[in-house]
């Protein structure tokens, strides 16, 4: 009897036939919330206790623990702009929100529960 794969591990093999765009891509669309995270990163844990906290299960993917971890990090630095670190890297609803900055302000301006809600990640 075989075992069943999580969508991670699925995701995970595959990514050795698929770019790091197209991991990036299929996990944001399957998923309400993804966070991009290292587990050395103290601001990833801030960002993934946050969401939990809110009661949201992100799919967390630790690059540093991921097959395709260093070239979806080089992804993950373009679509930060180059120009500062791009983890925790928050995807919500399948769109980029940005890192723990942005979650944070996004939280304290009250846009980040109906942003959850709208993308089904929250249902109260």
């Amino acid at each position: 009897m075989g075992m069943m794969k999580s969508g991670m591990e699925e995701t995970e093999a595959a990514a050795t036939s698929m770019s790091p765009y197209e991991v990036v891509q299929h996990l944001t669309s399957c998923n309400a919330v993804v966070v991009f995270s290292s587990s050395e990163c103290c601001m990833s844990t801030v960002a993934k206790r946050l969401l939990f906290s809110l009661g949201v299960g992100p799919a967390v993917v630790e690059l540093d623990h991921h097959a395709a971890g260093p070239a979806i990090h080089a992804l993950l630095y373009q679509l930060a702009g180059g120009t500062h670190q791009p983890l925790p890297a928050v995807f919500v609803g399948g769109k980029f929100l940005g890192g723990v900055q942005t979650l944070m302000a996004t939280h304290i301006n009250g846009t980040l529960i109906p942003l959850l809600k709208q993308a089904g990640a929250l249902w109260l």
